[in-house]
């Protein structure tokens, strides 16, 4: 995975990254406010040994870093922490010193510096103060000869002993920062480790990979689309319209040399927009001026007269069984060139009838009567419907919402239509979730209704063969409805 698609997963997750930081500052608070503030005592020595001239001290004074790092054990030793403790009582036994006591060196030097820490700062101090007495004494000791002579080391305090004034912990700037920070790298592990485990679509790219087709068209989620389905009126001039448009574009150059006329739309699930896709793309190639003819071959859950405002009580399904002729039940919608032959009685066998010899002698009668049929089908996972029309289509058009629907989902529907070699002429990714550059860049050009008609040119030769091409589509269109009945 590159840096790239990581920093996707992780814009895409930001919740997950912002959530792990407000949990990780959570705790870092809780874990601050109930720790116990510690103070630190601390005290240094000065080791050092009577020398004779330059070469004795040099010779002394590596003999003393080696007697320091031995000194520093010594600090820690139960004798130590035991002589304390005998003294003067200070509420701890001696292993409780032991914990509380910490030594340091610096390399080079004959310095040893000796720290208390504890949460009662009187008793740091004063732990600290009975141990560098009782640390003198105890070198003393242990370096005196066996004739009772005193030894060659003395040890002198140079500093200290003395408390914080503060507690040097817990620290609240430090603790947040360091939060702040797990909490930065665990949200964002989080979010690429659920982006790669996610299986369902998320973009265009992986549709394109999973069905190994083109994409043809992206559609864009409007929270207006529920309530206003169709590209007419208002919705005409949204983002939404421009995409159909668009998929329109791609679809009539997807293979120049052999052009769909009857395309087959389905999808993997149910409820993945294909029906509102049908009836969108049917009518924006009606208003580039195709003899378009839409059918509804979801004889299921058929919803195309739902969405268009037809009456769908006869259509395909009393055409398939012979009780009237398809030119009887077709309807036209609105001032276009767009005919709807709704799906009618629901059959108790629609597999069989859309598989029979009358079906695929009613295709070849509407391919010869209009430019491009668009047929709604079934979802290709649910019943074999879907697959059925599509090998008598010239091809099929593959939608998927995004974030619904899995990777696994949609590539099975993809082999159904490969494994009975059906024309696969791309894939359409349904409410995708659009950059904000692209929706501005289109409100930029977006036509406003009721906006200053711009003065005709002064040759009249585009206006004039403008009117030949409206007669051409009314006469194509007169030609449909005759060859239909």
């Amino acid at each position: 995975m590159d840096v790239y698609r990581q920093l996707r997963l992780v814009r895409r997750h930001w919740w997950i990254v912002l959530l792990t930081v407000m949990v990780a500052l959570g705790v870092t608070a809780l874990v601050t406010v109930r720790a116990q503030p510690r103070y630190v005592a601390s005290v240094t020595f000065f080791v050092t040994t009577p020398s004779q001239g330059v070469t004795d001290a040099y010779q002394g004074g590596l003999f003393l870093q080696q007697r320091v790092k031995s000194y520093a054990e010594l600090l820690t030793s139960d004798r130590l922490a035991q002589s304390v403790v005998a003294e003067n009582s200070v509420g701890l036994t001696a292993e409780e010193i032991q914990r509380r006591v910490g030594t340091s060196t610096e390399t080079g030097t004959v310095l040893l510096r000796a720290s208390v820490t504890d949460t009662d700062q009187n008793r740091a101090l004063k732990v600290t103060e009975l141990l560098s007495a009782k640390f003198v004494e105890l070198v003393q000791k242990v370096e005196t000869t066996q004739d009772g002579k005193a030894g060659p080391i003395r040890i002198e305090v140079v500093s200290g002993p003395r408390v914080t004034p503060t507690p040097v912990s817990p620290q609240p700037v430090r603790n947040f920062a360091v939060g702040t920070l797990i909490g930065l790298l665990a949200g964002v592990g989080l979010a690429i480790l659920r982006g790669v485990a996610d299986i369902r679509l998320r973009d265009a790219a992986g549709l394109q990979r999973t069905t190994g087709s083109p994409l043809l068209g992206e559609i864009p989620f409007e929270s207006t689309a529920r309530s206003q389905p169709l590209i007419v009126g208002e919705a005409a001039n949204s983002a939404r319209a421009e995409a159909v448009r668009k998929l329109r574009t791609n679809l009539r150059f997807v293979d120049v040399h052999e052009p769909a006329r009857v395309i087959a739309v389905t999808s993997a699930l149910q409820g993945e927009g294909k029906t509102t896709l049908s009836c969108n793309l049917a009518i924006a190639l009606a208003e580039a001026g195709w003899r378009v003819l839409l059918v509804d071959a979801d004889l299921r859950r058929p919803k195309v007269a739902d969405y268009l405002g037809l009456d769908a009580g006869i259509g395909l399904t009393d055409v398939l069984v012979g009780d009237v002729q398809v030119g009887d039940v077709v309807q036209r919608w609105g001032d276009k060139s767009l005919l709807v032959l709704p799906s009618g009685s629901a059959p108790p066998n629609p597999s069989e009838l859309l598989g029979s010899k009358a079906m695929a002698d009613l295709l070849l009668a509407l391919r010869e009567s209009a430019d491009i049929v668009i047929i709604d089908t079934a979802p290709l996972l649910a019943v074999t419907d879907g697959v059925v029309v599509a090998v008598q289509a010239d091809g099929a058009l593959l939608v998927s919402q995004q974030g619904r629907t899995s990777r696994s989902q949609v590539a099975q529907a993809a082999r159904a239509l490969n494994s009975v070699s059906v024309r696969l002429l791309g894939c359409v990714l349904n409410m995708a979730k659009v950059a904000k550059a692209e929706a501005y860049q289109y409100e930029a050009y977006r036509v406003v209704a009721g906006a200053a008609t711009p003065d005709l040119p002064a040759d009249p030769a585009p206006v004039a063969r403008h009117a030949e091409r409206v007669d051409v589509v009314s006469d194509r269109t007169q030609e449909l409805t005759r060859l239909s009945r």
